[in-house]
């Protein structure tokens, strides 16, 4: 009998410590809400924001050993879900129907990204993982393709964590140099929105650097967005295939796991194309509020990742991928220009 009591005692302790790990993540991404609503910091972003204070926690008061495994949770399965939701906003039959034509542009700019990056970061001397999911985050949606690619390639947390902190704030940099151009560029509202989308990281900065040029440009951006975020999925595949080519031609048998959490994504796309809102009423506010608790989610998952980063190696693996990021994402806003 007083073995069994301990026995709840220890999984009482162990439950109350995972309950807390999670609420931490929590805590912090409230924390990023709160400094983003700062004047300066509103262009940053929660998620950015957030990741800033989790790297800092780190530096000051380190991992917190003791909930380790709440904030694992958060970082990995609150990410799965995350992306998964994320699915609800892409409308695919949109991208069928309206940006078939935007769709070959995407390809390039994606393929463009991802394979300059790379061969900068092999000039550079750069870190190759963190420099390839900056690539992928430049070509295709950010934050959401470096999650997505991430356990695919076998990235490391905290690899993971800097590039999702690199590619949220230049982003944010890239769509507030954007909105300052815009009146010097001789670009129809339409061009400029379809430049925005198809060159730009991630949604949110797509939006930021649209919108001043008026609906049309900001619903054609958008659209051009959806298209690249609709190849996150093939990416993921392709992906896929050179990590077991890769293992297989090295002699590794190292596996490489299937990331179910793309069936979701690709199934709450199809659901939300062609079921909600058509078959189903669903109401805006409805896909306001699932858009809210994807990012709450995503923004834990990050916290939980950015803990991991230490500056120390921050120093000396970030900044040669940070350079060879921006050159690509420089190269790659000139590109868009003239193929728009």
């Amino acid at each position: 009998m007083g073995s069994l009591s301990q026995t709840q005692t220890i999984q009482e302790n162990q439950a109350g410590k995972w309950i807390a790990g999670v609420a931490f993540t929590f805590f912090i991404a409230l924390l990023g809400y709160l400094l983003a609503m700062v004047p300066g910091f509103d262009r940053v972003g929660q998620l950015a924001c957030a990741i800033i204070i989790a790297v800092i926690y780190r530096q000051i008061f380190g991992y917190p050993e003791v909930i380790r495994n709440g904030i694992t949770f958060s970082s990995k399965k609150l990410l799965r879900v995350a992306i998964i939701l994320y699915g609800l906003k892409l409308n695919i039959d949109v991208v069928f129907h309206d940006g078939l034509g935007l769709l070959a542009r995407d390809a390039l700019v994606i393929t463009f990204a991802i394979l300059l990056t790379v061969w900068l970061a092999k000039v550079l001397k750069a870190d190759k993982m963190i420099s390839l999911l900056l690539g992928v985050g430049t070509g295709v949606c950010g934050a959401a393709a470096i999650a997505a690619i991430a356990p695919i390639v076998k990235s490391k947390d905290e690899d993971t964590a800097i590039g999702v902190g690199i590619i949220a704030l230049m982003g944010t940099v890239f769509a507030i140099a954007y909105t300052i151009l815009r009146p010097f560029l001789p670009l129809e509202a339409l061009d400029y929105g379809i430049w925005s989308g198809i060159s730009l990281h991630e949604l949110a900065h797509v939006a930021i650097a649209a919108d001043p040029a008026g609906e049309d440009a900001l619903a054609i951006a958008l659209l051009a967005k959806l298209g690249r975020v609709f190849l996150l999925v093939p990416l993921c595949f392709i992906f896929i295939f050179i990590m077991k080519r890769k293992n297989k031609d090295s002699g590794q048998n190292t596996k490489v796991d299937f990331p179910w959490f793309l069936i979701g994504f690709i199934l709450l796309s199809i659901l939300g194309s062609y079921v909600f809102g058509h078959s189903i009423p669903v109401s805006d506010s409805v896909f306001q509020g699932v858009a809210t608790v994807t990012t709450w989610l995503l923004t834990a998952a990050m916290v939980g990742l950015g803990l991991n980063v230490s500056l120390k190696d921050l120093r000396s693996r970030a900044l040669k991928p940070l350079i060879a990021m921006t050159i690509t994402s420089i190269c790659l806003s000139i590109l868009a220009y003239f193929i728009v």
